[in-house]
């Protein structure tokens, strides 16, 4: 199958293309490395800014693309926040164009990066996808509204396509890993601390209604969740097909107090901590049930171990010291 990544240049882009290619796929990625990076994308590549309708029908059309993964976004919490109208402009009105170019060039079959933010402040852990869809912040709401106009594109246009729903994509392949800046996610960030590039990692409250007093989150191997865009677009085999799936790391998630420990162990080295006040708005657990896309497709995670999810991430540093490849 020919298949078109967008955002293809950035963490978890970069890693769907080279799964896609290992199963014989041809791949044409389009980013405009707003956030990604050249050296990231060893094959085609098209530096396109999905604003640009036009632009994009035709890479699509000269490349023959029978199916697209929507990987680009924006994707900080708290930048939405702060500055809302930037992902509204990326994540809802440049995934809006895409869509159109998919029309114009004939395309009807996506896959979609979504986010388990689309919940909010669950009642219950872990989250199923009939749980119900409260966004507490831009990014999380620009995400759930990009869903929904896939429910009205399919009706109308038979448009096909599936939504994965994921908070933490972790660790590395041997090809391509996690180096953003700023970064933000605490496995780099315990990892950068062990490798000597940060003083100390910071906790966020120590008081939270979990075993050890720290916020419990899911973590998912890149790999994994690569894998299951893969299944979700090789299952859409019917026009019109709207579906959405969570990916989650099997009902248990990890405590931030945990995967500092992990590091430690990973690294061999000390990782020294400096606690601070809660952020506002941190669940103390947020973990997504993935019991439908295991039966539905037969998603099976190979990477659910902690210290593997981390040791590869450590692995893909050392070997890129000692910047790694920005995405």
């Amino acid at each position: 199958m020919r298949v078109a990544v967008t955002g293809g240049a950035g963490y978890i882009g970069s890693v769907v293309t080279e799964v896609l290619e290992s199963d014989g796929h041809q791949v044409l990625v389009i980013d405009n490395l707003s956030k990604g990076h050249r050296d990231a994308v060893a094959g085609a590549f098209a530096k396109i800014d999905l604003r640009d309708r036009t632009a994009v029908a035709a890479a699509l059309g000269e490349f023959g693309a029978d199916a697209v993964v929507h990987m680009a976004a924006s994707s900080l919490v708290g930048e939405s926040v702060g500055d809302p109208a930037p992902y509204y402009d990326n994540n809802l009105a440049a995934g809006l164009s895409l869509l159109d170019a998919m029309r114009d060039a004939g395309v009807s079959r996506l896959v979609f990066s979504s986010t388990a933010a689309v919940y909010g402040d669950p009642e219950r852990q872990p989250i199923d996808e009939m749980d119900a869809t409260r966004p507490t912040n831009p990014y999380g709401e620009t995400k759930l509204a990009f869903e929904r106009a896939l429910r009205w594109y399919a009706g109308a246009y038979g448009l096909s396509s599936t939504s994965l729903r994921y908070f933490n994509a972790a660790g590395a392949t041997a090809a391509h890993g996690e180096a953003h800046d700023p970064e933000t996610h605490l496995i780099p960030l315990a990892l950068n601390v062990a490798d000597g590039r940060l003083p100390f990692v910071t906790i966020f409250g120590t008081d939270y209604a979990t075993p050890d007093g720290t916020c419990i989150r899911d973590y998912v191997h890149v790999e994994d969740l690569a894998r299951a865009h893969v299944l979700a677009m090789n299952a859409l085999t019917e026009r019109g097909l709207c579906r959405t799936y969570n990916l989650g790391c099997g009902g248990r998630g990890y405590s931030v107090r945990e995967v500092i420990d992990a590091a430690a162990r990973v690294t061999g080295c000390e990782i020294p901590v400096r606690v601070a006040d809660r952020r506002a708005g941190d669940p103390a657990v947020l973990i997504a049930s993935s019991a439908r896309i295991r039966r539905d497709l037969q998603w099976m995670p190979r990477h659910q171990d902690l210290d593997i999810i981390v040791g590869s991430a450590w692995t893909w540093m050392r070997e890129h010291a000692p910047g790694g490849i920005p995405s």
